[in-house]
């Protein structure tokens, strides 16, 4: 894994324009994996910014909907509450609801977490389905052409929070996780399979999340406190697209709005 990461951040003016911004990324992302390699395999988190950016991808009056190779996109979860599909809690029901129930997707291109079942199986379950879908032998990791990221305002990403057990677990591909300061458990992808992405970005906004983006990018490193501090991806480069409350305690961006921050081990 890379010793230098380059942090690459393009800051929108309001929360709206980061979810176009967003859209426009996967797609992008997505025609260059398929140009690339014939196929784009993306995982991605909930939240309700991913889910504005996941009602333009659906939009039919939008050009990014025309665009997205549908037909050869391979979409994966990053993580997974452990309910049932149809629970208002699911990741992948707002992704349902926000864009697969509108788009040109079939069942087998979707690879969802199975959050019903008990957290250690849904992990195993996961994890298998990863291995099948990858073709991978023996330690062999994914490498997704595309991960999207959140990060919570006490610094954890996917469902890897702070001081719980899932930020130690680096033998196995996905992680059942209990988080007590929310109550439940979790399904998570572990850190180094994030990094072995060919690309990773953090899509985040708001004002609540400017101390903790300042900490995570520019503070000390302590990722027991801080899991998003984890987030190296082996490439070297890291991408967030913010909006302006969000990034407001990081260094100036330039005339095009985006600024360059370098992190060291």
């Amino acid at each position: 894994m890379a010793k230098t990461l380059t942090v690459k951040y393009y800051v929108e003016p309001d929360p709206v324009a980061l979810a176009r911004r967003a859209a426009q990324h996967f797609v992008e992302m997505a025609e260059e994996a398929v140009s690339l390699r014939g196929r784009a395999r993306i995982a991605i988190s909930g939240g309700s910014t991913p889910r504005a950016a996941f009602e333009l991808l659906a939009d039919p009056t939008l050009g990014w909907r025309a665009r997205m190779p549908w037909g050869k996109l391979d979409l994966f979860w990053v993580d997974e509450r452990c309910v049932p599909p149809d629970d208002p809690a699911s990741n992948y029901r707002m992704t349902r609801e926000a864009m697969l129930e509108r788009v040109p997707m079939r069942s087998p291109q979707i690879h969802r977490i199975e959050g019903e079942q008990e957290p250690e199986a849904a992990a195993a379950r996961y994890e298998s389905e990863l291995r099948n879908s990858f073709r991978l032998e023996g330690a062999e990791s994914p490498r997704f052409d595309l991960v999207a990221l959140g990060m919570g305002s006490d610094g954890h990403t996917a469902s890897l929070f702070p001081h719980t057990q899932a930020l130690h677990e680096m033998s196995l591909l996905v992680a059942s996780n209990h988080v007590p300061q929310k109550n439940s458990w979790r399904v998570t992808l572990t850190w180094p399979v994030i990094n072995e992405a060919r690309s990773v970005f953090f899509l985040i906004s708001g004002a609540a999340k400017a101390q903790v983006l300042h900490d995570v990018f520019i503070g000390p490193r302590d990722p027991e406190r801080l899991p998003s501090q984890l987030i190296w991806p082996s490439g070297g480069i890291l991408t967030l697209f913010l909006d302006k409350a969000a990034a407001a305690l990081l260094p100036a961006t330039d005339a095009e709005g985006c600024g360059v921050l370098e992190r060291h081990r």
